[in-house]
């Protein structure tokens, strides 16, 4: 099996209610619109995200992957999205939980991971095999933390408005 996983973890302070932070994460479209690589997302008719996300890798190139997510939990303070259980490939899972530090100063534990599963390299991309599992994810990680950071701090500039 050829895995590759790619992961982002951190705390954000906002300066904005806790409600609309929360809101704002809630919203997928959010992330379609400010965060880099993120080709398209849309839900259908049972309430499930389809993202299409696009990044480039050395060595290997452009990687371009599509991945099904289903609202996990949606409580005053947490937000999960997780991939659908039939899903065996393409993995995606993004959290957010919001902690009120002060009125209207929001803390935001924000977490993404993504893992993709093949059988063999080569069902990822012709030259994944070249690179190896290490190298992919070392640089997946890169792209992901990249797309992360500019989505949060695109969020704070709208948030803190």
């Amino acid at each position: 099996m050829f895995t590759i996983k790619a992961g982002y973890s951190n705390d954000i302070e906002i300066r904005s209610g806790i409600e609309q932070v929360r809101e704002f994460f809630l919203d997928i479209t959010n992330f379609a619109e400010l965060m880099p690589g993120v080709v398209n997302i849309h839900t259908d008719a049972r309430g499930v995200a389809h993202w299409k996300v696009q990044t480039e890798i050395p060595v290997v190139g452009r990687i371009l992957q599509n991945f099904t997510l289903e609202l996990a939990e949606d409580s005053a303070d947490r937000v999960e999205w997780l991939p659908l259980r039939s899903e065996a490939q393409n993995f995606l899972r993004y959290s957010a939980d919001f902690l009120e530090k002060a009125k209207n100063v929001t803390l935001v534990h924000f977490s993404q991971m993504v893992e993709l599963r093949r059988k063999s390299a080569r069902d990822l991309h012709m030259l994944a095999g070249l690179a190896g599992e290490a190298i992919i994810s070392k640089e997946m990680t890169k792209r992901v933390t990249e797309m992360i950071r500019v989505f949060i701090e695109k969020a704070k500039h709208q948030l803190e408005k």
